[in-house]
């Protein structure tokens, strides 16, 4: 049935209140007749429904069919997922399921659509490359909920003997469209400028966290009233003498505005250290180095706070139940919780329910801690409704659909999913009764039976199922011989926020949970041990927390702190100075402090000796850097090379590779690791046998170029011959390429090491083999011999590429010198 052309739309079941649908008539209407069927799509069938906010007759009047069998669609369309009888068999089905996350609760469903050998695409997976979710109601969210907030702000403060003109609104679902809502915000906010709202409840203030889509729709509501926006910083003057005397001043001692205060993370926590800044990345990475500070310095001139923030439990909360009952006893203006993101007992402990469409509101009582169903009584009034977006039902139907729309032709037509585009692959969760390679960790989430001797806990905070990088951390644990139990999973609800993995990881040998974790950590890091490139060192975080086993924790309680000596002071070596010292603190240090639960007397577990010709050099690139030292060193001076060789336990070499034999030498006397970013020569392989005997690894080409790309050539072709596949020819591309801002010199060339080198390296003779030949270009022609490359989706770089070196080798090294036509 898969790719027939005819499409289903499905009856909603799940909840009375949802009206919306994945397609409008007009969608259907174009699908059908724009181009003559070009579009992918012959025939589409709906689902009779009396609730639709669309009609059934105005379906059928755009040539679909009303039917409630759906047997000839190949593809089948809903909101929210289905009742388990009405998934079909070998039917491809499009709708939010929540089941990528592998909560138990939605397991039957994926099971039904395994069983039924059902392909399953998610809309919430449906991303761009840049992992940004394309279909998402996030403002509709904000907009509907602030609307049905304001209605509910004029009954309490009529509960409390003040009239205002919010109670005049209706709730969102009662107005016939979005701009009739609007229309009537906008008549309340003409009603305040004239008539001004009573002292005794201003001034009103109306606090937003977070910065998303929810907060810009809700935002976008609350700026049709006559308002003026303040800083967190300057909230306390709304408050101050003056100011109230100037207020009271004016025409019948009412107010003509309300105030807005927009507050993200920064707003609502400090470093516990007081001579630290906050710092975004490190309060991500390290919220126990931070202290909540929103409940002292914004909570207390709240009148109403619109959460619309992702939390999750390892961050300070935003307000908690006790927090909320100081605020009262000093006598706080908060009247009510608007709560678009719906986090029950998350962010503010206290909203411990969802509410209804219908039934929007319930009253805390901080004093008693009681619930109540009415407005009479002390406290704050919360609202918490869970499907806010339905309530725009015409509007967020629309916005679904004209995203959607472009996507249905591909998905209607295409019989294998292998033809369709990347990102409508990525979303597909099962085909033909099996998980897709994406989604494989689902059962192992679910199944994984830990029984190791020994374990510890692992949080994972990040992108890590709309990047998938789930799947990899899991592979990780297993490829080690560890084993794993899922003991909490949070994911993140909103385009851009991020997901939390707490995992029990296991072994029998304390040895493989080293290699787990020094794994897992190279996963954290904004170039992993995988090949992966991360654009931000948020994608994904790690914590470890503590060791279940006490013979573990002693052991690694006696470990020494591991000592690096970085020979170089170039351009490369500040940042990998400041690397190493970072995952230092994430992989020990506070493992460490967590694992024996006692104060870790270091902050890092790590120290780095930067070691150059001129101590100046030195020093300057350790500047900043704590646990890292400069040292004056000529390695030509072999004695006093072997005496810093000897107090460390691995040398990175960032010198000129004529250096590193001498080193070399030195490293295997005295049984030390070395590494360098050079290519690996004659004089550099003979000491192989030499190393091995040692016992030490002397690892080679481990920069950027080379480096990355071998590790990122090898992820690929190991992909394509786990597939099945056969390389036939290969092309690799690397070199400093900068940003137009960075292109300032005449080769419109990044100089990260030494311009004298990257000139010579430009008189190298090179090899490669090409179409089957192989083709010799000597070191004065090399730079006659460049070919201009032009990428279509980058129209701006104009790149000049020049044969580098031998490439004949790394046919073998890579695995692939019998398939391929090569070229490096």
């Amino acid at each position: 049935m898969l790719g027939n052309g005819v499409v289903g739309i499905l009856a909603e079941s799940m909840n009375k209140w949802e009206r919306r649908v994945p397609l409008t008539p007009s969608h259907c209407a174009r699908l059908l007749h724009s181009g003559k069927g070009n579009t992918g799509v012959a025939r589409i069938v709906v689902q009779p429904s009396t609730k639709r906010i669309h009609h059934d007759a105005l379906y059928e009047d755009v040539g679909c069919e009303i039917s409630n069998n759906l047997s000839e669609c190949g593809l089948i369309l809903g909101i929210k997922q289905p009742q388990l009888e009405m998934i079909l068999p070998a039917r491809a089905y499009v709708f939010f399921s929540h089941t990528h996350k592998a909560q138990k609760e939605n397991m039957p469903l994926l099971n039904k659509i395994l069983a039924e050998k059902a392909t399953l695409f998610d809309y919430e997976l449906i991303a761009n490359e840049r992992g940004e979710r394309l279909l998402a109601f996030g403002k509709f969210a904000g907009r509907a909920g602030l609307i049905d907030f304001l209605r509910g702000l004029g009954q309490r403060y009529l509960n409390l003997g003040y009239s205002t003109p919010f109670l005049s609104l209706g709730a969102s679902y009662m107005y016939p469209s979005l701009a009739a809502a609007k229309a009537a915000v906008i008549s309340v906010g003409e009603e305040i400028a004239t008539m001004g709202l009573p002292l005794g409840i201003c001034p009103l203030v109306f606090v937003f966290t977070g910065s998303g889509n929810a907060s810009l729709g809700a935002q976008e509501i609350f700026r049709l009233l006559p308002h003026t926006f303040v800083d967190p910083s300057r909230l306390t003057e709304l408050f101050e003498p003056a100011r109230v005397q100037t207020q009271t001043a004016q025409v019948a001692k009412r107010v003509f505005q309300v105030y807005g205060c927009v507050v993200t993370c920064q707003d609502m926590v400090e470093h516990r250290n007081p001579a630290e800044v906050f710092d975004k990345g490190d309060y991500y990475a390290h919220p126990e180095h931070y202290k909540p500070t929103f409940h002292e310095k914004v909570a207390p001139y709240a009148s109403v706070i619109v959460n619309c923030m992702y939390w999750e439990k390892r961050f300070p909360r935003l307000l908690s139940s006790k927090q909320l009952q100081d605020l009262f006893r000093r006598g706080c203006p908060l009247v009510g919780i608007c709560d678009i993101s719906c986090d029950i007992g998350g962010s503010l402990e206290f909203v411990n329910q969802t509410t209804l469409v219908d039934s929007p509101f319930f009253r805390y009582d901080p004093f008693s801690h009681s619930y109540h169903r009415d407005m009479d009584g002390s406290g704050v009034i919360c609202a918490a409704v869970d499907i806010l977006p339905t309530e725009f039902a015409k509007e967020a139907s629309q916005h679904f659909g004209d995203i959607l729309s472009l996507f249905i032709g591909s998905l209607a037509s295409k019989k294998d999913i292998e033809e369709l585009p990347v990102h409508l692959r990525r979303a597909c969760i099962a085909h033909g009764g099996a998980l897709t390679s994406l989604y494989e960790y689902i059962p192992r989430m679910l199944n994984s039976d830990l029984e190791p001797v020994l374990f510890f806990v692992v949080s994972l905070r990040g992108h890590l199922f709309d990047q998938f990088l789930i799947n990899e951390a899991l592979d990780i644990i297993e490829a080690a011989g560890g084993s794993f139990h899922m003991a909490n999973c949070q994911v993140g609800q909103s385009t851009n926020a991020m997901s939390f993995l707490e995992l029990e990881v296991g072994a029998d040998d304390s040895a493989v949970l080293d290699d787990i974790l020094d794994s897992l950590t190279s996963l954290a890091n904004p170039t992993s041990g995988h090949g992966i490139i991360r654009e931000k060192t948020d994608m994904v975080s790690l914590k470890i927390g503590r060791i279940q086993e006490n013979d573990i924790g002693k052991r690694y309680n006696i470990r020494k702190k591991a000592t690096i000596l970085i020979l170089g002071a170039g351009r490369v070596c500040q940042p990998a100075a400041e690397l190493l010292v970072s995952i230092g603190s994430i992989s020990s240090g506070q493992w460490l402090n967590s694992c024996m639960e006692t104060e870790f007397q270091e902050n890092n577990y790590v120290e780095v000796i930067v070691a150059s010709l001129y101590l100046k050099d030195a020093e300057e690139v350790v500047e900043g850097i704590p646990n890292a030292t400069a040292v004056q060193l000529d390695v030509m001076d072999y004695g006093s090379l072997c005496k810093h060789v000897s107090q460390v336990e691995v040398v990175i070499s960032l010198l000129p590779t004529s250096c590193h034999s001498t080193i070399a030498d030195a490293c295997i006397k005295l049984k030390r690791h070395l590494i360098t970013a050079s290519y690996v020569d004659d004089s550099m392989s003979k000491l192989d046998e030499a190393a091995k005997s040692a016992g030490i690894a002397i690892i080679g080409e481990m920069g950027l170029d080379p480096g990355i790309d071998h590790m990122m050539a090898m992820k690929m072709i190991n992909q394509a011959h786990v597939r099945g596949g056969r390389i036939k020819s290969f092309t690799s591309y690397c070199g400093g390429i900068p940003s137009p801002a960075a292109a300032n010199n005449p080769l419109a060339y990044k100089f990260s090491w030494n311009p004298a080198g990257a000139i010579r390296a430009g008189r190298n003779p090179a090899t490669y083999r090409y179409h089957g030949e192989i083709l010799h270009v000597d070191g004065e022609n090399l730079y006659d011999s460049a070919i201009s490359l032009r990428i279509p989706d980058l129209p701006a770089f104009a790149l000049e590429c020049l044969p580098n070196r031998n490439s004949l080798i790394y046919g073998d090294l890579y695995g692939i010198g019998h398939e391929a036509v090569l070229a490096k």
